[in-house]
C-alpha cells in the first residue's frame, strides 16, 4: 500500500476518533477538541491526493477509499451536527435554524448520492468522470461551515467570539449547500451523454 492511500485510510480511522469526542461530554471542550480532529482529517484529503497525482502513484484502491473516505467524514459531521443542535444555535434560535440546517444537510447528502450512482453509471459504460471546480469549492465550503460550527459551540466560553464563528459556519452551510445544487446540476448536465451510453 503506497503512501496515498495510507494517508487517506487514516482519515477513515480519525471517522470514529471524532465519532467519541463529538458525544463525549465529559471531555472539556469537546467540540472544540472534535473540531480539531475534523479539520485534519479534512487536510488529508488535500494531502493523498496531491501526493498521488505529484509522485505518479494513483491507484484503483485510492479512486475507491478517497471518495469514500472524504464522503462518510462529511455526512457523519453534518448528521452529528443535526442530532446535537446546541452546535447551530449560539447565534441564532428559533426552530428556523433546525429547518435550515435540516434542508442544507438533505441537500447535499442528496447531490452526494446523485453524484455517486451518476459516476457508478458512467463506470459502467467505461468513461471516467473527473471532479469539477465548483464541487471542490463546494467542498472547502463544507469544511469550513462544519469546523466552525463545532469551534463556534465551544468556544472555551467566550460567547462573543462563539456566536461570530457560530454565524460563519452558519452561512457557510448555506454557501455550501447553493454550491452543491449548482454543481451537481452542472456535473450531470456536463456529462449528460453518459445517459446515451446507456441507451446503446
Amino acid at each position: 500500500m503506497n503512501l496515498p492511500n495510507k494517508i487517506t485510510l487514516s482519515r477513515i480511522f480519525l471517522i470514529p476518533v471524532f465519532a467519541v469526542i463529538f458525544f463525549l461530554d465529559v471531555i472539556p471542550y469537546n467540540y472544540f477538541i472534535a473540531a480539531i480532529v475534523f479539520i485534519v482529517a479534512a487536510c488529508t484529503d488535500f494531502i493523498d491526493g496531491h501526493i498521488a497525482r505529484s509522485r505518479n502513484l494513483v491507484t484503483n484502491l485510492g479512486k475507491f477509499l478517497d471518495p469514500i473516505a472524504d464522503k462518510v467524514l462529511v455526512s457523519t459531521a453534518l448528521i452529528f451536527l443535526l442530532v446535537r443542535q446546541e452546535t447551530l444555535t449560539v447565534m441564532w434560535s428559533g426552530a428556523w435554524v433546525a429547518v435550515y440546517a435540516g434542508v442544507c444537510v438533505a441537500i447535499i447528502l442528496a447531490r452526494e448520492l446523485i453524484v455517486s450512482g451518476f459516476r457508478m453509471v458512467a463506470a459502467s459504460t467505461g468513461l471516467v468522470l473527473a471532479a469539477d471546480k465548483v464541487g471542490k469549492v463546494k467542498t472547502t465550503f463544507q469544511d469550513i461551515a462544519i469546523a466552525a460550527l463545532l469551534i463556534g459551540a465551544d468556544f472555551f466560553g467566550i460567547v462573543a467570539a462563539s456566536e461570530v464563528i457560530n454565524a460563519v459556519g452558519i452561512v457557510a452551510l448555506g454557501i455550501a449547500t447553493v454550491l452543491t445544487i449548482w454543481s451537481g446540476l452542472g456535473y450531470v448536465i456536463k456529462n449528460r451523454a453518459v445517459f446515451k451510453e446507456t441507451q446503446q
